[in-house]
């Protein structure tokens, strides 16, 4: 008998369970075109989320390539726009930390600088100044920022919009033994419509086991747009914002640190 795992909160905001467990079951749809294990999904409530629990094992450089090619998949399963809600799910999406998590857009943009901009760092940067971490001239820097955005984008911009996991840190990458070998498990997402860009800086940002395997597997199925590496900040910026709503601290210097060197 499967034992599953809940993670619960009391008083969660409205459709948070939901829209995490469709965003599961959205981006597991992608396995059958040989995208990562999503762990499975056996049902939510208002307060929770049961998924499958799963043993922990340490990663292989062979099995960060091989999830490197398999998330260059689920990203190529691709979605309507950018900004798309997860498949069947029509309510309030959400980024951050379980005890705190924000409203995050939703939307039909078909230009990644527009969904960026309107979609992603506006809205954050526009919560963390009422909450007193932002001020004015963060939101003058970010709308420079906004303004340079198809020239930072470079070849990115003509990407389509991906499946992406949409808070693929390390934390969320769990590594598992599976028919005698290792694999990556895809926990916790914000999925959406994105750039796959988007996924890929996450990992780059608090450090991941084998990264390196893991952009070679990735590079070995969907070659990124020129310049990849140097947009990784860009990418960054969203959930640096994020952290500091969330946090505060040093979190609000870095971004602002962030914002100059992309202007600069």
């Amino acid at each position: 008998m499967v034992t599953p795992y809940r993670k619960s909160r009391m008083r969660a905001p409205k459709g948070f369970f939901e829209c995490e467990g469709k965003g599961l079951l959205w981006l597991r749809q992608a396995q059958e075109e040989g995208g990562p294990r999503v762990v499975d999904v056996y049902g939510w409530g208002d307060d929770h989320l049961d998924i499958e629990r799963i043993d922990s094992a340490s990663p292989t450089a062979g099995a960060a390539y091989r999830f490197g090619a398999q998330l260059a998949r689920m990203h190529d399963a691709g979605a309507d726009h950018f900004g798309s809600a997860p498949e069947g799910y029509e309510g309030t999406c959400y980024f951050g930390p379980l005890q705190d998590p924000v409203p995050m857009d939703t939307g039909d943009w078909d230009d990644p600088s527009a969904y960026y901009a309107e979609g992603r760092l506006i809205p954050m940067v526009r919560m963390g100044m009422e909450r007193g971490s932002f001020d004015k001239s963060d939101m003058t820097m970010t709308q420079e920022v906004v303004q340079a955005l198809p020239e930072l984008l470079g070849g990115a911009a003509k990407d389509r919009p991906a499946r992406v996991h949409g808070d693929l840190w390390s934390g969320n990458v769990m590594w598992t033994r599976n028919d005698g070998g290792t694999q990556a498990v895809l926990i916790d997402p914000a999925a959406h419509g994105g750039h796959r860009e988007e996924d890929l800086a996450m990992l780059h940002l608090f450090g991941m086991p084998f990264l390196d395997q893991i952009m070679d597997g990735y590079q070995s199925v969907h070659p990124l747009a020129e310049g990849y590496g140097e947009r990784y900040t860009l990418w960054q910026l969203y959930p640096i914002a994020g952290h500091s709503v969330f946090f505060g601290g040093g979190y609000i210097s870095e971004y602002r640190a962030m914002c100059r060197s992309l202007l600069g």
